[in-house]
């Protein structure tokens, strides 16, 4: 009797983050769905800091939920600390942070998992993919079980040929003390994939007991109540704060006396490493002239006294690493509970997916997450929900899933990694956005939640909640916009208060918002509304206050729009363009773009290159015309 009956309409290969909402969105879009993990007990492992959103990272987060995942939701659920970031800068780079219990992170999902309808959940290691005349059929385990499937969505993390580092003392391990996944890479090199690695790393962890709290500053979660989800109670967290420290000269000359010890320095890891979050041996070789590097200690469960030290990512030998934790501030006599390490992967170089993230190479292969060359939770979990999203949709026949990169933070993610590739460990950042005003932490739910609906992932409880929130937004920009502030004493008193200039004649509430000095808590305090809904206030007073540079930004989409309508035909001979520079045909050739626009953004193709294409494309319509 086979272990496995009949065909599944799309098998989820790995178990983390991206492995996760790819096959939740799969199975609750009425596909049958096996999630293969090799080892239960990670699920949604926080294989490295205990940490959820920040700059962009954040963005995601909120857009995930709005299509209806399941990242905000649990992050909510575990928090154990919470706080905005960037809160002197403008509201389109604001966002949340959360500390999260790991361990009640990886349950609460494993839960989900294990209750979704038409999601089955099993352990076992895949070795082998299925491919008969260049489209998948399935997968194959390393206990020979041949598991039909007529999508695949590999999702394998660092576990693919995962090599740890530890000194120069270095092992075959997914994250430490995990199994890796060793002969799929191999598998994907006889279909033709090209495959590379790439290096990343953690910290050592500390005995919470051992570290001198009362000498540090600490950081407490937010006063104000506050929640990922769009669907969550926003609370307030108290009992785990964390602690900023430095490193040192100690640190650093510690460090320097070591790096003939470094994997990093001696060319034992030859895989190329995180530029945003390099480890701190590298930092302080990259960065002489600096006399110290921002650390943090965080807690990293309710169920256990262990401590991450954030920003100390290091591979450097065990007795270094304990040498090194004790020249730290309030660590002197720290005790370390696990070591630092770098490890080694895999992965397949992102420019061989379609913009809805299924291989060139193999039709009905889809991947997600680190094996496309990101970092993060948050950018696994994203890739994750599109993947399983559009194995859905192509098995159906419909068209799939591409968002454009004035829809969303994952359209921006997607967009780079098909287009430009990326030859180290790839993290979403607020800076890569070209469009940041229309893509806001508080605005996700009104750009993505009706596609999530329609796809079927937003529940009528889920919906009519958005739906009820949008209208007190609506309802109260109306009235804004038809109450009149008639220059009293008062008024002409509290507006000198904030160093604003009275009006002259009576104007509307909605007019006085765009002044800068005006919040929406001075607002609400002149004209006696302090009890109406204040987070639909504040939403009115962002899409107020920054409505002029909203249009401008929109007008910009849709100038750049034209090029994306501009479809290139599948299987377009570049070589019949002449006069493309040699550069621009070769990555032509090799990322083979969907449209004019998407071709203008791969790295060395010129205005010049583009408008010889748009030249030959307009040629060939022409002659088609006229049959």
């Amino acid at each position: 009797m086979e272990s496995f009956e009949g065909i599944y309409d799309v098998v989820v290969v790995g178990g983390g983050h991206g492995g996760c909402e790819a096959a939740l969105a799969s199975a609750r879009m009425g596909a049958r769905t096996l999630l293969l993990n090799l080892h239960l007990e990670n699920a949604a492992l926080m294989a490295c800091n205990p940490s959820m959103g920040g700059p962009a990272k954040g963005h995601l987060i909120r857009e995930v939920d709005a299509l209806g995942g399941f990242q905000a939701r649990v992050t909510d659920r575990t928090t154990l600390q919470l706080r905005w970031l960037n809160t002197s800068k403008g509201p389109a780079v604001r966002t949340l942070r959360a500390q999260c219990d790991l361990v009640q992170y990886h349950l609460a999902f494993r839960m989900i998992l294990e209750t979704t309808q038409n999601l089955e959940v099993h352990q076992g290691e895949v070795t082998d993919l299925w491919v008969e005349q260049g489209r998948i059929r399935g997968v194959r385990t390393a206990l020979g079980d041949p598991i039909e499937a007529r999508r695949v969505v590999l999702a394998a993390g660092t576990y693919l040929a995962g090599v740890a580092h530890i000194g120069l003392h270095r092992f075959a391990s997914g994250p430490l003390g995990e199994l890796p996944a060793s002969r799929l890479s191999d598998s994907l090199r006889r279909e033709g994939f090209r495959v590379e690695r790439l290096k990343t790393g953690t910290t050592p962890r500390l005995h919470a007991d051992t570290v001198d709290w009362a000498s540090l500053p600490l950081q407490e979660s937010d006063p104000e109540p506050g929640a990922f989800s769009h669907f969550s109670p926003k609370r307030t967290y108290q009992g785990y704060p964390c602690a900023q420290i430095r490193t040192n000269r100690r640190t650093h000359d510690l460090i320097r006396a070591h790096l003939d010890r470094s994997p990093l320095f001696t060319g034992v890891i030859q895989g190329v490493g995180p530029r945003y979050c390099p480890s701190i041996e590298d930092k302080v070789v990259r960065f002489p002239e600096r006399d110290s590097h921002p650390v943090f200690l965080e807690p990293l469960s309710a169920t256990n006294r262990e401590i991450y030290v954030q920003n100390l990512s290091t591979s450097l030998p065990y007795d270094v690493q304990v040498a090194l934790v004790r020249t730290l501030p309030g660590c002197e006599r720290a005790k370390v509970l696990k070591p630092g390490y770098a490890i080694e992967y895999d992965y397949l170089p992102p420019t061989q997916l379609e913009p809805w993230l299924e291989t060139k190479g193999v039709k009905g292969l889809f991947c997600a997450g680190q094996t496309n060359g990101t970092s993060g939770y948050e950018e696994a979990a994203s890739q994750g929900l599109l993947a399983g999203i559009n194995a859905v949709r192509t098995l159906r026949g419909e068209d799939p899933v591409v968002l454009g990169r004035h829809e969303a933070y994952l359209g921006v993610l997607v967009d780079d990694l098909v287009t430009k590739g990326t030859q180290e460990p790839y993290r979403m950042l607020t800076s890569r956005c070209e469009h940041r005003l229309l893509l806001r932490h508080d605005n996700a739910d009104r750009r993505l939640a009706p596609l999530g609906r329609r796809l079927g992932l937003l529940e009528d409880r889920d919906w009519a909640l958005l739906t009820e929130r949008w209208r007190r937004q609506d309802d109260l920009e109306e009235r804004l916009q038809a109450l009149r502030v008639v220059p009293t004493d008062r008024v002409r008193s509290l507006l000198a208060s904030w160093d604003t200039p009275a009006p002259e004649e009576p104007l509307t509430a909605k007019e006085l918002l765009r002044r800068p000095q005006i919040t929406w808590d001075r607002l609400a305090e002149l004209c006696g509304l302090e009890g109406e809904d204040r987070e639909a206030g504040e939403y009115v007073a962002v899409e107020t206050k920054y409505q002029g540079y909203v249009e401008r930004q929109e007008r910009q989409v849709a100038r750049m729009r034209r090029f994306d309508e501009v479809p290139l035909p599948e299987g377009f001979d570049f070589r019949s363009v002449p006069g493309l520079l040699t550069e621009s045909l070769t990555k032509l050739e090799r990322v083979r773009p969907r449209t004019l626009g998407q071709a203008g953004r791969i790295s060395g193709v010129t205005p010049a290159d583009l408008q010889l294409l748009w030249a030959t494309l307009e040629v060939r319509r022409r002659r088609d015309s006229r049959g």
